[in-house]
Parts: structure tokens; sequence; C-alpha cells
């Protein structure tokens, strides 16, 4: 795991927007969505979007690579467990 997947699955033990997890960042926006794309391949992050009809986040089953900054994310137990057995 790089250093910059590492720093971004650090951000989403909770749901956060693109454009929030962009300002907690020191990444351009080009190199956090080529790392967000490698992360959702790689199964370590869902992403989401807000659902008015149940008033919460429902997970894409297809990601949308297209509209990478319209969703929110947060990592997945498989991006938690690589992100703590990388920083061991």
């Amino acid at each position: 795991m790089t250093p910059q997947e590492s720093e971004i699955l650090e951000e989403l033990y909770f749901v956060i927007s693109f454009s929030e997890l962009k300002a907690q960042l020191s990444l351009g926006e080009e190199e956090l969505i080529e790392i967000l794309k490698s992360l959702l391949l790689n199964e370590y992050v869902w992403q989401m979007k807000f659902a008015e009809e149940v008033n919460d986040f429902d997970r894409r089953e297809k990601t949308d690579f297209e509209n990478i900054s319209a969703y929110h994310y947060l990592a997945t137990k498989k991006g938690l467990f690589a992100h703590h057995n990388s920083a061991s």
C-alpha cells in the first residue's frame, strides 16, 4: 500500500464526501481521483450516494468512475485490514 493510499484510508473510517476528502489531504484532484480508482478496484473503499428516500447513504453496486467527485466514500473491512497490516 502506498503512503498516499494509506493517507486516504486514514480519512475514511466514516463516510466523507469527495470534496471533504480533498480538503483534508495535500493531494491534487487528479492524483486523488487516480488513487481512489485504485482503492475502488481493490475493494478497499465503497462509493456511496445519499438516498433521500431512506435518509441515509447507499453503497453503489456498480462503481461510477466518470463522476467520482460526486460521491461519498467509506473504507471497507478489507481496506481497513490492508491499512492496518501495512502500518505494522
